[in-house]
């Protein structure tokens, strides 16, 4: 099965601007095949923004984000492997979505192994 990744992507983003957000991403900086300005990069991580009106020739496939964006005035590519995307918020108030680890995690985006059974009844946890 394909990566829900890119879906839950497109989704969020139509809805952050939707209603009037500013989405950003946060992006692990040190995954193969990124290419984002790195003096920008603080412990391991970039958050862009990737709002219309602040990027060009934007692109969310099923494999990759990439746009082109100004960095203190200079123009630059961005590329982002989907797998590199940790999380897409809402700038103004935080919402949004943060994603596991694509390398055989469990979650949405991949099988892992299942947690060991035990004998104890399942019990729920107020967490605030």
């Amino acid at each position: 099965m394909t990566s829900s990744r890119p879906y839950l992507l497109r989704a969020l983003l139509e809805w952050i601007v939707d209603n009037d957000c500013t989405p950003h991403i946060v992006v692990e900086a040190s995954m193969d095949g990124v290419r984002v300005p790195e003096e920008h990069v603080k412990d391991g991580q970039i958050v862009l923004n990737i709002s219309p009106s602040a990027i060009q020739q934007f692109e969310l496939t099923n494999e990759y984000v990439a746009f082109s964006a100004r960095f203190q005035g200079q123009p630059r590519e961005v590329y982002v492997p989907i797998a590199a995307v940790a999380a897409i918020f809402a700038r103004e108030n935080g919402n949004g979505m943060a994603f596991t680890p694509e390398n055989g995690a469990s979650g949405p985006d991949g099988p892992g192994d299942e947690p060991p059974r035990d004998s104890r009844k399942p019990s729920l946890k107020v967490v605030k």
